[in-house]
Parts: structure tokens; C-alpha cells; sequence
């Protein structure tokens, strides 16, 4: 397995907050098959039956903010039903089986607030990631973490052999 560092992108003051998410239409599923790595050992492997193994995968959206991370089993499909940011093409995991949860330690640059009241880790829960291809034409899964309207983003890549 090759080491691969997913980018968690931040940015502050975004001017293209509002800017519509770019649609990709011409994913097969065969290119979504396969193990996805991403920062402090997330992966998530997409198997052709579409079964979906999961571990330490964090929250989408405001959900990132608590800061669990979780693992299990469950499905995933890769659907051109229209969400929320745009009418292109998405997968759609869903954890239907957690086998364990984990908290990932608060970023150094955040203020540190015990007394914050965090939800805990759900039993089950569904991620919808967006799909983009990178400079090499390379799929790439991803999803906005922390406000969507920072336009933040969580980005899986392909795990290389």
C-alpha cells in the first residue's frame, strides 16, 4: 500500500463560496471500486458488489466539528440524483454497521473548549461525496467539512498498490 495524504483544504474568507460545485458525469463504477486513503489512516474501500468497508472516516459538514471519526461496515452506490451542491454525479456511502468509533484530537490552531458540548458518534450515518478529477485526470472522492459555505474539503484519493 502506498503512503497517500488526503488534502483537507481550509480556506478563510472564500470568494467562490457561492461559486456551484463543478458536476463530473462520466464516472464508471469501475473507477470507484477500490480502497480510498485520506489523513490519519482513513480509509475506505468500495468493493464490486457495493459493500463498503470503513475506518476512521470523519464527519461531512457541521458533523466534522465533533470531531468522531467512525468506523464499520456498509453500502455505497454512485447515483446522479441532484444534492445539494450539484446535479453531477456522487457516492453515496451509508454505514449501516459501526464497529467502532474514535475521537480525532482538536486542531492547534482552534482554541481548545472542553466545556463545548460535542454530539457523540452515531450508529450509523450516510456520507455523500462529490467527484472531481485531478490534473492527471485522476478520479477523486471528496466532501466539505466544517461550514459547506468555506468550501473546506476532504478529499479521498486511490490507494496506489
Amino acid at each position: 500500500m502506498s503512503l497517500v495524504a488526503c488534502l483537507l483544504t481550509s480556506v478563510g474568507c472564500n470568494p467562490h463560496m457561492y461559486d456551484e460545485v463543478s458536476a463530473l458525469r462520466d464516472a464508471k463504477r469501475a473507477e470507484i471500486v477500490g480502497s480510498w486513503l485520506c489523513v490519519d489512516h482513513t480509509e475506505v474501500t468500495l468493493r464490486p458488489d457495493g459493500r463498503a468497508v470503513i475506518h476512521l472516516l470523519d464527519g461531512q459538514e457541521f458533523d466534522f466539528d465533533d470531531r468522531w471519526r467512525l468506523s464499520g461496515t456498509g453500502t455505497w452506490e454512485l447515483t446522479d440524483e441532484h444534492v445539494g451542491w450539484n446535479d453531477g454525479q456522487h457516492v453515496r456511502v451509508a454505514l449501516t454497521s459501526r464497529t467502532a468509533s474514535a475521537t480525532r484530537a482538536p486542531d492547534p490552531a482552534e482554541p481548545l473548549d472542553e466545556a463545548a458540548e460535542r454530539a457523540p458518534a452515531p450508529e450509523d450515518y450516510t456520507w455523500t461525496f462529490e467527484l472531481r478529477r485531478d490534473n492527471r485526470e485522476e478520479l477523486e472522492l471528496y466532501f466539505f467539512f466544517g461550514d459547506p459555505d468555506s468550501r473546506s474539503t476532504y478529499v479521498l484519493t486511490r490507494d496506489q498498490p
